[in-house]
């Protein structure tokens, strides 16, 4: 099964670091990924395959949200078809 990570805040050194260090500890791979600095502000969205990890989906989001409070950044994942279906016209 694969989600979107979405991961927003102020640039910081260490964000992607910290992100892709999460993930691999929960078993998740990166499939994808795109990141830009606007002006202060740090943006980056991932495609990862969350198939070989034990934490389901509602629990990750909610461990990602927690854990994009702690390093002030606003971390958000969603299903893959539930993201294509909201950001399709």
């Amino acid at each position: 099964m694969r989600a979107v990570v979405t991961v927003v805040g102020k640039d910081k050194t260490g964000i992607i670091a910290k992100i892709s260090g999460f993930l691999s500890e929960r078993n998740i791979n990166i499939l994808d990924i795109s990141q830009t600095i606007l002006g202060d502000y740090f943006a980056m969205i991932m495609l990862v395959d969350i198939g070989g990890s034990k934490t389901l989906l509602a629990n990750l989001a909610e461990e990602c949200a927690e854990m994009g409070k702690k390093i002030g950044m606003s971390v958000h994942v969603q299903h893959e078809e539930i993201f294509n279906a909201m950001h399709s016209v």
